[in-house]
């Protein structure tokens, strides 16, 4: 169907306006922010002849196929368990009705877009404008296109804060970009964070670095009846594959099972600071390594290590070795030719990823992203497409594990940005999206608790998926209905669902061990013990787990570690508490890698 929109392009790539023209003038709002979002600033206008790069969201002719699939292939009890989806599958799946490829077409024609500037993206689904003249732009989507700069880090992007579509095309188009979705990958939100007061093991603590390299050289550190209490104040790979017990077991599917890491924020993993760290905390695992693909402009340099990355690819590389690890350097700006007149930036860091990773012929089985932002800072028509292509990924076989946030029920003085200023609390996205796995926090151990930081609650974006109804419902019945009254969307999809420890992790940066705290530590600890189950199935024949939430809240809850103590405060309160059974703070639990891997087998 595609080609024969490009076709119809190639036929006449420049038509005049026909008698039915009007219907491209007849607009209705797609998305409109009540003012600028907070940070950003009009800049200046481009220059009308500068050019937009664009995407468009086509409707698929069947809107539900790719969720009815994802869930087939991702509950235990369907008789598709498991039975994931090829990349054309998927495609089938997503492709847009004949009518829809004929108006969309129409449109472009009557805007003399000629055929070579369009092409099909991510799986089919989705049509690529290149090099649209600004003015064009505005013409097409009844806007004004403004260069917008963000007031801490100086970035100037390409925005407009409210578009429109042809009334006609509404049920065709499901959303344009860039467009009012201000992210970028330097405006969005790491979930780590320094803790430069706390203990490091650089601090001198001999009789602590004893009880590590104590831990450390036990043959079956599974057989411990507890973990060092040492592990309360300082983790390690070791702590960690002692909590989760994964210590016993040793990786047998390194030529297929593979754990991505999304990196973002010109984050650097860097060889050096691993080698380094795996030397003190993973004496056994010093020969691993990591590859650094770059995408959409992302870069590789290694003389400039960042915290995020090195602690993602360093806990994910200290738990799961030897399977093979690749950190995703995603940029956020195309490389411009210096006469080039494009405006910066006009890119989008999800789109940017996704875009790439769907095009690829093999993609790792389970992938960890620590980055998010505001659910409301996100347009809703773009946080669903989004979404939407996560569950993709999930029906072809891959688990997406985002951290939760490290804001508790939400940041400052969560105020709501419709217009109203009301006091609501902060979901945040992608950790609200239905179709990955979010991570919350603990902290502690013998027992662990929730961390405070540790975000969590309802979306106001998202219904509350079935997976979670039977659990969600219990926590609201037991909740009550006057505490938080209006704060929180009770309908909503709720968040995280599971957790991992949070605080105090060892990580080296620049030669140097920093304590690092945040869900950032979480996403990557949990999706580590996952690559490991993966591992362990594929060794058996077996198919990975893909979209894992409809398994851990129906057969996996037994194989998690129940989190009943801690609470989440922000917005000015003492936030959600957590439980028995799931709660909004540390969802369903910490892994238990053991009982886990016995539930699969």
């Amino acid at each position: 169907m595609l080609r024969l929109l490009l076709s119809a392009l190639a036929v006449a790539p420049f038509v005049l306006a026909s008698p039915h023209a009007s219907r491209w003038n007849d607009f209705k709002v797609k998305h409109a922010w009540v003012g600028v979002p907070t940070d950003w600033v009009l800049h200046d206008e481009p220059a009308l002849d500068a050019t937009i790069d664009l995407r468009l969201a086509m409707k698929p002719e069947d809107d539900t196929a790719i969720i009815d699939a994802l869930y087939e292939v991702s509950d235990p009890s369907h008789p598709r368990y498991g039975a994931h989806l090829s990349k054309a599958e998927v495609a089938a799946l997503v492709a847009p009705h004949q009518n829809t490829v004929d108006e969309i077409s129409a449109w472009l024609d009557h805007h003399g877009i000629p055929a070579s500037s369009v092409s099909p993206a991510l799986n089919g689904d989705w049509l690529s404008l290149t090099a649209v003249p600004v003015e064009k732009a505005n013409a097409m989507l009844g806007t004004k296109y403004g260069l917008y700069r963000h007031v801490g880090t100086n970035e100037t992007v390409l925005r407009c804060t409210e578009y429109s579509l042809p009334e006609t095309l509404h049920d065709h188009i499901k959303v344009v970009a860039p467009t009012t979705y201000f992210g970028t990958t330097r405006a969005m939100r790491a979930t780590s964070f320094l803790q430069p007061n706390a203990a490091t093991l650089d601090d001198g603590d001999n009789a602590l670095q004893a009880e590590i390299a104590a831990l450390q050289t036990t043959g079956n550190l599974t057989s411990l009846a507890t973990v060092p209490s040492s592990c309360g104040s300082t983790i390690t790979p070791s702590c960690l594959r002692a909590l989760y017990s994964t210590s016993a077991y040793t990786p047998a599917a390194t030529s297929k099972n593979i754990l991505g890491i999304a990196g973002y924020l010109e984050e650097f993993a860097n060889t050096a600071d691993l080698k380094t760290f795996l030397t003190k905390f993973r004496s056994d695992a010093t020969s691993a390594t990591f590859t650094t693909v770059e995408v959409n402009g992302g870069q590789n340099n290694q003389n400039d290590p960042g915290v995020e990355a090195n602690l993602d690819i360093q806990y994910a590389e200290g738990i799961s070795f030897p399977t093979p690890n690749i950190y995703y350097s995603t940029g956020g700006s195309p490389p411009f030719i210096a006469d080039q007149n494009t405006p910066t930036n006009t890119n989008e860091p999800y789109l940017d990823w996704l875009d790439f990773i769907l095009a690829q012929s093999t993609i790792p089985q389970t992938i960890s992203t620590s980055y998010g932002d505001d659910e409301q800072t996100v347009p809703l028509d773009y946080a669903t497409e989004v979404c939407n292509l996560f569950a993709q990924l999930g029906a072809q076989g891959t688990s997406i594990l985002f951290s939760s946030g490290d804001s508790g029920v939400g940041p400052g003085s969560c105020q709501s940005n419709n217009g109203s200023r009301a006091e609501a609390f902060i979901p945040n996205f992608p950790a609200s999206c239905p179709f990955v796995t979010s991570v919350g926090g603990t902290t502690r151990v013998n027992p662990e608790v929730a961390a405070s930081l540790s975000s969590g609650g309802f979306s106001n974006y998202f219904a509350r998926p079935s997976y979670q109804d039977t659990a969600v419902t219990t926590f609201l019945t037991k909740f009550g209905t006057t505490k938080f009254a209006g704060l929180f969307n009770r309908t909503g999809r709720g968040f995280p669902d599971v957790a991992a420890q949070a605080e105090n992790f060892q990580v080296i940066v620049g030669g140097r061990t920093e304590n690092v705290a945040g869900t950032s530590c979480a996403s990557p600890t949990f999706a580590a013990v996952i690559s490991l189950l993966n591992d362990f199935l594929i060794s058996q024949g077996k198919s990975p787990l893909g979209f894992l939430n409809p398994f851990l809240y129906s057969t996996g809850v037994s194989g998690l570690t129940d989190i009943t103590s801690g609470s989440n405060p922000g917005c000015g309160t003492t936030g959600f508490t957590a439980g028995s059974g799931w709660d909004p703070v540390t969802g369903l639990g910490t892994p238990n890698f053991v009982a886990l891997q016995s539930l699969v087998s």
